[in-house]
């Protein structure tokens, strides 16, 4: 994971919410995000460094209340163990920036298994056929 700016520089960037989930492992309430009613075709990236992160045909209703995906596109996530709820689970954070975007479970459907569970926030829908953003540096 690269940080490619200090919390001081997100903060001025992203609204106080999308910094708070991103960099603080804040966790939005469940059915909050607009993005678990998205059935549109295309991206989803990152909300701090625009890097994709997601596909839309790899997005499924969970029942969570939060956007969940079988499978992040390659390379664009990393893990580590997270101990925050007192047993282990496995936090998932943008492999660009390091922003948290929720965490990855083994109760999802197939062709995977995984359930990536993240925060709405934390991504920005592109619709098929919109310009991704150019990455931030």
């Amino acid at each position: 994971m690269k940080k490619l700016k200090s919390p001081s520089e997100w903060l001025q960037l992203l609204p106080l919410a999308t910094f708070r989930v991103l960099f603080e492992a804040d966790t939005e309430p469940p059915g909050s995000s607009a993005l678990n009613e998205e059935k549109r075709e295309g991206t989803f990236v990152c909300a701090a460094c625009f890097q994709p992160l997601f596909e839309s045909k790899t997005k499924y209703e969970s029942g969570s209340g939060w956007p969940s995906f079988w499978q992040p596109l390659p390379d664009a996530l990393e893990t580590q163990t997270d101990y925050a709820l007192i047993y282990p689970r496995t936090e998932c954070h943008c492999s660009r920036c390091g922003g948290h975007q929720g965490h990855v479970f083994d109760d999802g459907p197939q062709p995977t298994g995984r359930r990536y569970c993240n925060n709405g926030l934390a991504l920005i829908f592109v619709p098929l056929g919109e310009k991704l953003p150019a990455l931030r540096t």
